[in-house]
């Protein structure tokens, strides 16, 4: 009886008020979304950083005179640096590279479809190289320090000013969505009060006479709650369609082809839905709580 009495409240409410229940529904729908786009660009971040970070190099490009004249690295210069790297406490493993192995490395792999650039940036001659992993990727410092200014180094290249870079990127992503997710999520909770406090000033006359008659304020207040909750939820639901839409349509359109190449991770329906765990209990966690504020604040009888 109560039940059916409750449900038939809520229904009442959302229907009575209905032009607002729908601009709540979408407003709740939007935010949460930007919340929900802002969260997946923290994933993408992290899944950068976890990607790479096994894949990270540090090279040691030589300097002409040695790229030149010591092609298998038997040389004094060469064979030196071979031997302090593999030494070296942080160093995980060293491969080098040679002039013209840099050569063939272009032609064949990094612009296999393009040979007229790969002619052009090869012309000339390339570096070679010593191609270094470390055991941890945060010690490239000490790398650096210690053969950067060595005799036959030209210069030290760190993969992880790249990949900082692609994570700042998305960070800054997460930042535009979560600020505009506040702009609209301060809108869905004071269209919420609002919602709420036009529902209850509505139906005052039937709320003071179940109170007269024994209803308790909780019990009279609950349908209003429901109704915000229900359409928080609803508007939650909109959001995590749109997100799952957005993977198809818009995530992989634009990213399709650097995740099909594996420079960037793929976003997945797992992360969606992760995603989605987050989202919707605190769509409806907010509209709770600003639906239970309006009635303290605006129902006091």
């Amino acid at each position: 009886m109560r039940f059916g009495f409750l449900f038939g409240e809520v229904l009442t409410g959302l229907r009575r008020n209905v032009t607002m229940t729908i601009a709540m529904i979408l407003t709740v729908a939007v935010s949460l979304t930007m919340l929900g786009g802002g969260l997946l660009a923290v994933r993408m971040a992290d899944k950068i950083q976890d990607y790479y970070v096994q894949r990270v190099e540090i090279r040691l490009y030589l300097d002409d005179p040695t790229s030149q004249s010591d092609q298998d690295c038997t040389g004094p210069v060469c064979a030196a640096l071979m031997s302090d790297l593999k030494k070296h406490a942080d160093v995980a493993s060293v491969q080098y590279v040679s002039s013209q192995d840099a050569v063939k490395e272009v032609k064949d792999t990094t612009f296999k479809d393009q040979p007229g650039l790969a002619d052009e940036v090869s012309k000339d001659g390339l570096p070679a190289s010593f191609r270094v992993k470390l055991d941890d990727v945060t010690k490239y410092r000490d790398i650096y320090d210690d053969f950067a200014k060595r005799p036959g180094v030209m210069t030290v290249l760190n993969d992880m000013d790249i990949v900082d870079r692609l994570v700042s990127f998305f960070v800054g992503l997460r930042n535009a969505a979560f600020g505009l997710a506040a702009l609209q999520a301060l809108a869905a909770l004071l269209l919420i009060a609002n919602m709420v406090q036009v529902a209850a000033l509505a139906r005052r006359t039937e709320v003071g006479i179940m109170r007269l008659v024994g209803a308790t304020r909780w019990y009279t207040q609950l349908p209003f709650l429901l109704e915000a909750v229900l359409a928080a939820l609803l508007g939650s639901v909109l959001a995590v369609g749109g997100l799952f839409v957005a993977q198809p349509l818009v995530i992989n359109r634009a990213l399709g082809s650097l995740f099909n190449d594996q420079v960037l991770p793929r976003i997945s329906g797992d992360d969606i839905a992760t995603v989605a765990m987050i989202v919707t209990p605190i769509g409806v966690g907010f509209a709770a709580l600003a639906a239970y504020a309006a009635l303290r604040y605006y129902v006091r009888e």
